[in-house]
């Protein structure tokens, strides 16, 4: 009887092996494929700097510097967006967090967001020449859109109303500083 474990075991072990590698060519393909999709948004990698402003309820506008650190993380297969605002103080008004993916099952990017409080997953869409994206609110949608051309980041906001005109609420124009090594340096290594 234990002979007959013991074979059964070697067995199992046997057949288990070429399912894990099996799994592991799955896995690097399917990274693969994400870091493929992922390069459409290479454009909007590194450190940017420039002039935002929002729009207050009372029609009146808040004026602010807006920064973005743009990286890939996890070998290219998403990208890392953190924004912050900063007041004539230089203290932080605004910080933000972004985490863009792309699904082979479905063909789509995603943008994760983490801002004000507020957690969503929302359809991020490559344009050529930036991207767009959308948060339902309600009966209003607030629509982003972003042009990345000679250096500069512009992206704008609009709430949008059925049977009303869109009205721009969010405005930034940032300036490309330079390359970043953000997200990915400064892992822990191993020793």
């Amino acid at each position: 009887m234990k002979q007959l474990l013991a074979t059964l075991l070697a067995a199992a072990l046997g057949l288990a092996v070429p399912s894990a590698s099996a799994q592991d060519q799955d896995a690097a393909s399917r990274v693969a494929g994400q870091v493929e999709a992922m390069r459409v948004f290479a454009m909007i990698d590194g450190v940017w700097r420039g002039p935002a402003w929002v729009l207050r309820p009372d029609g009146g506008r808040i004026e602010f510097i807006q920064t973005e650190r743009i990286g890939p993380f996890l070998g290219g297969s998403v990208k890392i967006i953190e924004g912050r605002g900063y007041g004539d103080d230089g203290a932080v008004r605004f910080n933000a967090l972004g985490i863009v993916s792309y699904s082979a099952e479905s063909k789509s990017y995603t943008l994760r967001s983490h801002a004000l409080g507020h957690v969503g997953d929302f359809a991020f869409e490559p344009t050529g020449d930036g991207y767009r994206w959308q948060v339902p609110m309600g009966p209003a949608t607030m629509r982003y859109h972003a042009v990345v051309r000679n250096g500069e980041l512009h992206e704008t906001g609009d709430r949008v109303v059925p049977g009303r005109e869109p009205l721009r609420v969010f405005e930034m124009r940032l300036r490309r500083l330079g390359d970043s090594d953000w997200p990915a340096a400064g892992a822990v290594p191993p020793k």
